[in-house]
């Protein structure tokens, strides 16, 4: 392949939806090692939000369910334990999923030595199977945005089923807005968003490979379905990787047609996960309950 063919592969918009790479982002040792870093960063909005606005959040979350040590939570895409290891510091029954197995390694290694009861399950949450009833299901940094609409009905049926009788649902999504107005200062909403091609070598300062690449992001926009792809090309001395961040973007409206088709309702919308007011901002989270 002469280099004008392989550019134009790696330029290739490939159809929405048609390509789910999640375990190779989290399966290559040096990458998950990159990103437990950052999730550990307290200062960074990267792959986890930052220390305030966890323990905020962690706040908001025992406040609003009135979780006790009688209440059952289980975080789904629960990464190296930030939010499981907090509720479990205040005696609640915490459950973490996750495919990680770096970052299980260190939320284990995190709860023997703090001493706190949590039950951590690595394995893929869409095949996550239990018997077990929750009072609370999280899935938190917008994980949700990531999955296809089959790889979410999937995940929404699981969760009613688990669910106690009064039990609920907390997730946060991208919004989907219409450029305008006050929106004009928003970046990461839909109507903001643009297709670019990037290319740098060792492409965010060495994340993807302790050796030299070449790394290519590109960004495309599915306007009908609301969707964007940042499809990561890095190209190393002796082979090539591709990999898929596939992200939804939501109206209010559309996710709750997505919910009820699922046997669920939405409760409540807020800016975020701290229970912020909403006020339609590039992000919401919303509560789930039964229908």
């Amino acid at each position: 392949m002469n280099l004008f063919e392989t550019l134009t592969t790696i330029a290739h918009r490939p159809d929405v939806w048609s390509k789910y790479t999640a375990s190779q982002l989290w399966a290559d040792p040096y990458i998950a090692t990159q990103m437990l870093k950052f999730h550990l960063n307290p200062d960074v909005d990267a792959a986890s939000r930052n220390e305030p606005f966890i323990n905020e959040s962690v706040e908001w979350l025992i406040s609003r369910f009135a979780l006790a040590n009688h209440s059952k939570v289980i975080d789904f895409g629960c990464g190296p334990g930030l939010y499981t290891s907090r509720l479990a510091q205040q005696g609640i029954t915490v459950t973490g999923v996750d495919f990680s197995a770096n970052s299980l390694s260190y939320a284990k290694n995190y709860a023997e030595e703090n001493s706190l009861n949590i039950q951590y399950v690595e394995q893929n949450y869409l095949e996550f199977e239990t018997e077990d009833k929750f009072d609370l299901v999280t899935m938190i940094m917008c994980d949700f945005c990531a999955l296809s609409p089959r790889q979410r009905a999937k995940l929404l049926k699981k969760w009613e089923r688990i669910l106690t009788c009064d039990g609920s649902i907390v997730l946060d999504v991208h919004t989907n807005k219409v450029v305008g107005g006050q929106n004009e200062t928003a970046t990461k909403d839909f109507g903001n968003r643009e297709e670019t091609m990037t290319v740098e070598p060792n492409f965010m300062n060495g994340f993807w490979a302790p050796c030299d690449y070449y790394g290519f992001l590109n960004v495309f926009k599915y306007p009908e379905e609301k969707v964007i792809l940042e499809k990561y090309t890095i190209v190393l001395p002796e082979e090539e990787r591709v990999i898929y961040n596939w992200l939804q973007y939501f109206t209010l409206e559309a996710l709750t047609e997505e919910v009820e088709a699922q046997g669920l309702r939405i409760d409540s919308v807020y800016n975020d996960i701290r229970g912020e007011q909403y006020s339609e901002v590039d992000e919401m989270a919303v509560v789930l309950r039964r229908a």
